[in-house]
């Protein structure tokens, strides 16, 4: 698909999901903090749950990624840590 020639924003995809597909972004908000809190330890930056790495700072859920998806920013493939 060619690219757009305007600029969608978060906030309007967010409402795309929410209005147009009819997700409740809330309940998904909670879903994910109820996961993240099952695993999280204290001064943990991270989280590996279900396949999926969540990561942290100052206790907000900053990003979702693939546990299985190597690291952007070395190349190398993630591990998930035993619990």
């Amino acid at each position: 698909m060619k690219k757009s020639v305007v600029t969608v924003s978060d906030h309007a995809v967010l409402r795309y999901i929410e209005r147009v597909l009819a997700i409740d972004v809330e309940q998904l908000r909670r879903e994910i903090g109820h996961q993240v809190d099952r695993t999280m330890r204290e001064g943990a930056c991270g989280v590996t749950s279900g396949g999926f790495t969540f990561r942290l700072a100052n206790g907000v859920v900053t990003t979702v990624l693939e546990a299985s998806q190597p690291d952007l920013r070395t190349g190398r493939q993630r591990r998930e840590r035993e619990e």
